[in-house]
């Protein structure tokens, strides 16, 4: 339970910054499309450096038994959230939007911040499994579910920088490559902005979203109750039924990371491809806004629901 209360106040911190972002537009200090540049930097520079950052750390069997668990998960649990939303879709008619919001969440710019506060940074490397296969969906899957058929190679997968990012760290992990001192402790400062950055972000989007937008649609509450509530119980009888925690030394702890990332918000990249390709951007954007600020009420409660098992 201590987790689940220490989760619940670090949620209300970010939250609080998303309340920071979302009051710069509204003063009309800044813009809500003024946050592209904060897009940019947290795609180029922070995230990178966050995920090089984690794989600076030495070898043994425990962490190498630790990633294949973690990575393990990672896969397992997307094909079951593929197969879940699959149903969804059919069953309640989900529109493209819908059911992208439904599958991915926003792993990689909340979890990471999570994952730090409550076990300490030498953790987040396997929470960096969940992003790997997650940032690979997200330019494959989650692409043609929002785009359709066509307009995918293998060239635009591999221009990501943040692919390009985990293969790098992942090299300097297998071949105990350190970074220097100075190097590493830059990368550890810029990595530190990841969490206040995604939150400021996400307030100055929700800021251009008209409330009549949010309060007229049920869908987007659907797609909330599917995103934070549905699809995480479901996950959760299923990872206590697999037994994961028991399979390696701290699989405790590294099975509820894997499972924290399938509880949060929509991911962040849903309105951003639905921006870059012009489908329903606005619909996208009042879910991302929804979910990230009821997560702060659904996370927690999940969490102690998995813990009380």
């Amino acid at each position: 339970m201590d987790i689940a209360f220490i989760l619940g106040t670090k949620i209300v911190e970010l939250t609080l910054i998303v309340l920071m972002g979302y009051g710069l537009v509204k003063s009309k200090l800044l813009k809500s499309e003024d946050s592209k540049p904060l897009s940019i930097i947290g795609l180029y520079i922070i995230s990178p450096a966050v995920m090089i950052e984690a794989f600076q750390i030495p070898y043994t069997p425990e962490i190498l038994d630790g990633l294949l668990l973690s990575l393990g998960m990672a896969v397992f649990l997307h094909i079951m959230l593929i197969a879940i939303g699959a149903l969804l879709k059919r069953w309640l008619h989900l529109d493209p939007i819908e059911h992208a919001a439904s599958i991915y969440s926003n792993s990689g710019n909340l979890i990471i911040p999570l994952v730090m506060s409550l076990f300490g940074k030498e953790w987040v490397i396997y929470a960096s499994c969940f992003i790997i296969v997650q940032t690979f969906l997200f330019w494959t899957h989650c692409r043609l579910i929002i785009v359709g058929k066509g307009n995918l190679t293998l060239k635009t997968v591999l221009k990501n920088i943040n692919i390009w990012s985990i293969m790098i760290g992942v090299a300097m992990f297998a071949l105990q490559i350190k970074l220097p001192d100075m190097i590493n402790g830059t990368l550890t400062s810029v990595g530190m902005f990841i969490g206040p950055n995604a939150m400021l972000i996400a307030g100055m989007l929700i800021a251009a979203i008209p409330l009549r937008t949010i309060l007229s649609s049920k869908r987007i509450y659907l797609v909330t109750f599917l995103r934070l509530i549905m699809i995480p119980l479901i996950l959760l009888v299923i990872v206590k039924a697999c037994g994961f925690a028991g399979w390696v030394e701290n699989g405790e702890t590294i099975a509820l990371i894997s499972f924290l990332a399938t509880t949060s918000p929509a991911a962040s990249t849903v309105t951003q491809m639905a921006l870059i390709f012009g489908n329903n951007a606005q619909k996208a954007s009042a879910i991302y806004g929804v979910t990230t600020m009821l997560c702060m009420f659904t996370m927690p409660l999940i969490i102690a629901l998995y813990q009380l098992w």
